[in-house]
């Protein structure tokens, strides 16, 4: 017996409409509390490199640079107050070592931990002491 024989029977409906609220709402909660990378900071470990010995060695002066800020020329500790006292010890050092007329290759060995303004400050002071040969020590092997 079928005693609804005037109503059909309708089929479901779904609404998608507050599903898709829904997931806007999630997408616009996961990009305002998601954190980006920034790259203020890079890991890096210096220095290393290979690299042949020369064969013949040049007038040199050997600056090193420690973690502490202490500076020393060809291993005697200097002490200075600007760039150009310590252009001056450099000129000094020169005038001890080495041939007057020739122009010496300043060795920057700085530690990895020294503070880059400190190796800023040896390249100033061998500018205004006029060396225009400068090169940076390293080690041999590792950091590949």
């Amino acid at each position: 017996m079928n005693f609804r024989k005037g109503q059909r029977r309708e089929d479901p409906e779904i609404n998608l409409i507050p599903f898709i609220d829904v997931l806007l709402v999630i997408l616009i909660f996961l990009m305002v509390s998601t954190t980006y990378s920034k790259f203020t900071e890079l890991q890096i470990t210096l220095p290393t490199a290979d690299a042949q010995k020369a064969t013949d060695k040049p007038f040199e002066l050997n600056v090193t640079v420690d973690a502490k800020g202490n500076y020393t020329i060809n291993g005697e500790p200097v002490s200075f107050r600007d760039v150009n006292g310590f252009a001056q010890a450099m000129r000094e050092a020169a005038g001890k070592g080495g041939d007057a007329g020739k122009s010496p290759v300043v060795i920057v060995n700085a530690d990895q931990f020294a503070m880059h303004q400190m190796v800023i400050n040896v390249m100033e002071a061998a500018r205004i002491a006029g060396y225009e040969k400068l090169t940076f020590a390293a080690q041999t092997g590792g950091g590949k």
